[in-house]
């Protein structure tokens, strides 16, 4: 399906007109220069770019799919080890034995990867949750959608609703020349509403298919993982001295992994650094064999292969486009219309945008480089503030890539949880379309208020 994309973006590139942006480098980001926009030759992809992309794609993601390599061999590591497991069944008999605490898990839990993804923006931090809520959701008598929604969607809550995020509300303002973190008050509101509606998505289904564990998309999938995972045995279990220690190792690596978020700002490289070497200090600490260890790496490694493939499809899309030079004539054509619109319309027109420029771009400082240099002077012109502009690239750029499959982050992730994104679009679908109009109202009070 991705790849499909990729054949249509290379006949685009043979009807789209060529255009570009000229560039500048400014304090170490390279940013395109508003007003430079030309239109040039066309550059028509054939074949062998079509061939190439993949290829190309993989390269430029190499990151990322390194990160889940390394994430996927890791927790096979720890898996194998049983602390997991062991730990996941002694949360689940607590939780089961005290039913008036169960109801507090979701909202809980949710809440703090809100307050992760709006404080410093978690994101690819979520992956390695995924593994460990999987596995307790199950337990809890959910399926696995829940256990990826609540790190997952907890996170992409804050994530949107971003009051101190360095890497979209940082660097939007920034180049958008407002004062850092100026107007958070309605980011404020807007993160609770955020974090309070997605919750109360989660929260429903969750009760849904607890009730009635067939409606579930992932029914059969996750009846063989409870069997793999011996989730089936509701007998209380106990945990070893060596599971101690593997659990202490993985609580001590997620707070190293917070604080060198903040402290040191570790982004992929260094965090699949820190889970490389929680796999091999765990499979020691869970005496495992050197054979062992390197077994279990490698089989989890494997399974992450065609998420990586997918992946660098992703990539690829983005690779034709820039390579045919389309890329900058939709962004600049999109700033065109929006520029005839009411001041309310055009808020809304900007947020609309920058949902289509993030299915081909993904990063928030590499979206807010490219856009926010045309979105903050075209917000000058058509009369609303700044503010407006980078808000509506937050919306842009946060609620809607929890659905995009051109993502690598949300296709790493289901690739972890096994979900295929066919399944997990199909879920989502209500939820998008009720934060799309929720994005689409909250834009509405800044530009009756003249929001600064």
């Amino acid at each position: 399906m991705i790849y499909s994309i990729v054949i249509v973006m290379a006949i685009m590139t043979w009807i789209v007109p060529g255009g570009e942006y000229q560039r500048e480098v400014k304090d170490g980001r390279t940013l395109v220069v508003a007003e430079s926009f030309t239109y040039i030759e066309n550059q028509p992809q054939g074949i062998d770019a079509i061939l190439l992309a993949p290829i190309r794609g993989f390269i430029e993601a190499a990151q990322i799919i390194v990160f889940l390599f390394v994430i996927g061999g890791a927790f096979n590591i720890i898996q194998t080890t049983g602390a997991i497991t062991a730990s996941v069944q002694k949360m689940a008999f607590f939780f089961s034995s005290k039913e008036h605490l169960q109801k507090f898990f979701i909202p809980v839990t949710m809440f703090l990867f809100s307050l992760g993804g709006t404080l410093f923006g978690m994101c690819e931090e979520t992956m390695p949750f995924v593994l460990i809520f999987i596995p307790l959701s199950l337990s809890l008598g959910y399926d696995s959608i829940v256990g990826t929604a609540i790190p997952f969607l907890g996170a992409a809550a804050g994530f949107a609703g971003a009051i101190f995020n360095p890497f979209t509300v940082g660097i939007a303002q920034g180049i958008a020349e407002l004062p850092l973190y100026s107007g958070m008050e309605y980011r404020i509101v807007v993160w609770i509403l955020s974090t309070i509606f997605m919750t109360v998505f989660v929260m429903r289904y969750a009760a849904k298919v607890k009730a009635k564990p067939k409606t579930s998309p992932v029914y059969e999938i996750d009846q063989e993982r409870k069997h793999s995972l011996h989730l089936d045995n509701k007998s209380e279990v106990s945990i070893t001295m060596n599971h101690k220690l593997v659990l202490v190792a993985f609580a001590v690596a997620i707070i190293i992994l917070v604080f060198g978020v903040l402290k040191y700002r570790w982004y992929i490289n260094e965090i699949a650094a820190l889970f490389l070497g929680l796999g091999i200090v765990s499979g020691f600490l869970g005496r495992l064999s050197l054979t062992e260890i390197t077994d279990s790496f490698k089989a989890g490694a494997k399974d992450m292969m065609g998420v990586a493939l997918i992946i660098a499809c992703a990539k690829a899309i983005l690779v034709v486009a820039n390579d045919g030079k389309i890329l900058d004539v939709m962004l600049y054509n999109l700033a065109s219309v929006i520029t005839h619109f009411h001041k309310i319309i055009a808020a809304q027109a900007m947020f609309v945008t920058q949902g289509i420029i993030n299915f081909f771009v993904h990063s928030g400082s590499g979206q807010a480089a490219l856009t926010m240099p045309v979105m903050a002077p075209l917000a000058d012109v058509i009369g609303i503030s700044r503010q407006i502009a980078v808000l509506a690239f937050v919306f842009g750029e946060g609620w809607i890539n929890p659905i995009l499959p051109t993502s690598g982050v949300t296709m790493g992730v289901l690739g972890l949880a096994g979900i295929s994104w066919e399944k997990w679009a199909k879920w989502m679908l209500p939820i998008q379309i009720f934060f799309f109009i929720l994005a689409l109202l909250l834009l509405i009070p800044p530009v009756v208020f003249n929001w600064q």
